[in-house]
C-alpha cells in the first residue's frame, strides 16, 4: 500500500528524490519565464530574448535559489519570515554569483542592473531592490503554493507517470547544462546553445553579452 506522510523531509528516498527533482525543474523553468518576460519589457516590448545558457527553458541560478529557499524555510511558519529570509538568501546568492562571474571572466556579467529598468537600490550592477523583492515574493509563492502542490502529487497512489515525466525532464536539463558548460569553456569543440540560436536568428542573451 502506498501511504506517505510528507512533513518536512520525512519521506522515503524515492519520494525525496522525486520531490527535489520537481522542485529544481519548476524553479529553473520559473526563472526562465520570469527573465524572458522581464527582458521583453526591458527592451520596450520590442525584443524577446532567449535567456540562460542552455537550449531548453531552464536557468541554473534559479534552481539553486529554489533549493536554498526551501531548505531555509521548510520549518518556518510565519509567511513574513519566509518573505524576509527568501529575499536575503537569494539577494546574497545573486550578488556573490554576479561578483564571482565578473572577477573570474574579466568583467563579463550574466546581468547588469546598471543598464536595466526599475534598478533602484542598485549595487554595482549585481543586485537591486526590485530583484530582491521579486525573489522574496517568489519564495512565499514557492513555499505556500508550489511545495504543497508537489507534496500533494506525491501523496497520490497512482501517479508514477507524473514522476517519470519530471525525472526525465530533469535528466534532459542536466545533459543540456553539462553540454553547454563543456562547450562554453572549450572542453569539447562544439557550438554552444548561444552559437546555434544566433545562427538561426534567435535573440539570445547570456553572460558574455554585457
Amino acid at each position: 500500500m502506498y501511504d506517505i506522510l510528507i512533513i518536512g523531509d520525512r519521506m522515503n528516498k524515492k519520494d525525496k528524490l522525486a520531490f527535489y527533482t520537481f522542485l529544481m525543474v519548476i524553479s529553473g523553468v520559473f526563472g526562465w519565464i520570469y527573465e524572458v518576460i522581464f527582458y521583453y519589457i526591458n527592451s520596450g516590448f520590442k525584443t524577446i530574448y532567449m535567456r540562460g545558457s542552455c537550449f531548453l527553458p531552464w536557468i541554473d541560478i534559479y534552481v539553486i535559489g529554489g533549493l536554498f529557499i526551501y531548505l531555509i524555510n521548510k520549518k518556518t511558519k510565519n509567511p513574513f519570515m519566509v518573505f524576509l529570509k527568501s529575499g536575503i538568501i537569494c539577494g546574497l546568492l545573486e550578488y556573490i554569483t554576479g561578483y564571482l562571474l565578473f572577477v573570474l571572466f574579466d568583467g563579463q556579467r550574466s546581468w547588469d542592473y546598471n543598464t536595466e529598468i526599475l534598478n533602484f537600490g542598485n549595487i554595482n550592477g549585481f543586485i537591486c531592490l526590485r530583484s530582491v523583492l521579486f525573489f522574496a515574493i517568489s519564495g512565499v509563492f514557492l513555499m505556500y503554493v508550489i511545495v504543497p502542490w508537489i507534496k500533494g502529487r506525491l501523496r497520490k497512489k497512482h501517479d508514477g507517470l507524473f514522476k517519470i515525466i519530471f525525472i526525465t525532464l530533469f535528466i534532459i536539463f542536466l545533459l543540456d547544462e553539462s553540454y553547454n558548460l563543456l562547450a562554453r569553456f572549450n572542453v569539447i569543440k562544439a557550438p554552444s546553445a548561444g552559437d546555434i540560436y544566433r545562427k538561426v536568428g534567435v535573440e539570445y542573451m547570456e553572460f558574455n553579452d554585457y
